[in-house]
């Protein structure tokens, strides 16, 4: 429903959002839930912050989940707005998680030289590591604004 191109620009709103609160965004993946009913994407973020700076509130995060889902396309906000796809959802995972995902694809035999972080992650025991690693999760608390004039 949205390309990888789209989700970095999602990601991208997320993080001038947080940059206002001390927070840096470190590293990202995604997945699509389809177990749940509707399904929806859910976004690992890898969150640290300034000296001094705690991670923000919940209020933060959801209007985080909010201006993701207003940078994607015309298709996923109409599905959204429908209800086929339910509220985008971050998960803020610990520090280090991603350095955990590289360790673990080079014990698999990957070169650490040519490791890459999957954008989209669909294998169970990924999901695993990055959900044993999750120390807040927050949905979207608001649809995105939807016309037809939109572009796809």
């Amino acid at each position: 429903m949205t390309t990888e191109e789209a989700l970095q620009k999602a990601v991208q709103g997320a993080t001038e959002l947080l940059k206002r609160y001390g927070v840096i965004v470190q590293d990202y993946t995604s997945h699509v839930d389809v177990v749940t009913t509707p399904g929806h994407y859910v976004i690992y973020l890898e969150l640290t912050t300034r000296e001094g700076w705690g991670l923000p509130g919940a209020d933060v995060l959801e209007k985080c989940c909010f201006v993701m889902e207003e940078a994607f396309n015309k298709g996923y906000k109409y599905f959204r707005v429908s209800g086929r796809i339910g509220p985008l959802e971050i998960r803020a995972v610990s520090d280090g998680t991603f350095k955990k995902l590289m360790d673990y694809a080079v014990s698999g035999g990957a070169a650490v030289t040519q490791y890459k972080v999957p954008r989209c992650v669909k294998l169970p025991h990924i999901l695993e590591l990055l959900n044993s690693q999750v120390i807040s999760a927050h949905f979207s608390q608001a649809c995105p604004h939807w016309s037809p004039q939109q572009s796809w």
